[in-house]
């Protein structure tokens, strides 16, 4: 009979060597392209805060990072691509407050659980949602929005997609003020600002940069910003809280994440290289002046935001009986 020390020796001998090529990886590590995977589609707030910081993030790496646009379901197509990938830091994903603390609340099926799947690895910022009309319309301001919802039961608002933070900020707002509001999803923020530029809509919730141009060029009139602070890119528009609506407050923020288990020196790695880039001026610059505040943070830090979240948009979700299909 092999005595029991001996056989605790060869089990921590046959772990070790299993270790071993993960931890040869990440002292490698990168090697190779690094895929971030972006869980929308080309051309939105995601897509442009990817494309700026990778350039930079491959620079400092050494290697490639290609950005990859797989939208659908919320970002929750993308995001079960990262979970579902080698924990070897060559996938990557932009995570965000919906496909990491909302969506699993809300759709009915989401093939990935946020709070085990996947590693975090550092914040990327916070992106401003702005309350707007048509500047033809005769509301201008959020008490007179408030009185026209009263007056007006149903009144419809759109949004860039059902379960999106914008989605969230008019139940939000409908819940704080009494009111019914009908929600108007659209596949992405650019067929709702047509609709509402044309008057097919007369209300929405969006990210500050997809219509910013369109506020700047006179066109659509802000009415309010839903952050707990006013935007560096329209100082003079006050936030909701401050239209009298204490306590309103909602900032969606974005950050990266790998498959769970990434190892500690691969997410360091990753961490050092995107916080780097995130402070570079001329990253920053272009981030705020597309309405997206940069903000670095620690894994540990964007974990623990991640879970808050999770917990806090429940309560949200479940209260308001928020679905997505």
């Amino acid at each position: 009979m092999r005595h029991p020390l001996f056989a605790r020796r060869r089990a921590l001998a046959a772990t070790a060597a299993l270790a071993l090529p993960l931890l040869a990886q990440a002292a490698d590590f990168p090697s190779k392209p690094i895929r971030f995977i972006v869980p929308y589609t080309a051309g939105g707030t995601t897509d442009l805060v990817a494309r700026t910081v990778g350039q930079r993030v491959a620079e400092k790496l050494g290697q490639p990072v290609v950005i990859d646009n797989r939208g659908g379901a919320g970002g929750n197509i993308g995001m079960d691509v990262v979970a579902k990938a080698p924990a070897d830091g060559y996938t990557i994903g932009f995570g965000a407050i919906s496909t990491n603390a909302l969506n699993p609340h809300i759709y009915k099926s989401v093939p990935f659980d946020p709070r085990k799947d996947f590693t975090a690895i550092g914040l990327l910022g916070t992106s401003t949602i702005v309350l707007e009309v048509p500047a033809s319309s005769p509301i201008k301001s959020v008490p007179e929005l408030i009185a026209a919802a009263k007056k007006t039961p149903g009144l419809p608002y759109a949004t860039a997609g059902a379960g999106t933070s914008m989605n969230l900020a008019g139940v939000l707002f409908a819940q704080m003020t009494g009111t019914q509001l009908t929600h108007v999803a659209y596949k992405g923020s650019g067929p709702a600002i047509t609709d509402l530029l044309g008057g097919t809509v007369g209300v929405m919730f969006d990210n500050l940069p997809a219509s910013l141009p369109h506020i700047q060029a006179g066109k659509l009139r802000a009415l309010a910003v839903a952050g707990p602070t006013r935007s560096p890119s329209l100082p003079d528009v006050p936030t909701i809280a401050e239209t009298g609506l204490k306590g309103y407050a909602l900032e969606p923020w974005f950050g990266v994440y790998g498959p769970a288990h990434l190892p500690p020196a691969i997410v360091k790695t990753l961490n050092q290289a995107f916080a780097e880039a995130l402070a570079e001026p001329a990253v920053r610059d272009k981030l705020l002046q597309a309405g997206f505040t940069p903000r670095a943070s620690t894994a540990e830090e964007l974990a623990a935001l991640s879970q808050s979240e999770y917990q806090r948009l429940g309560e949200v979700a479940r209260k308001a009986g928020m679905t997505a299909d």
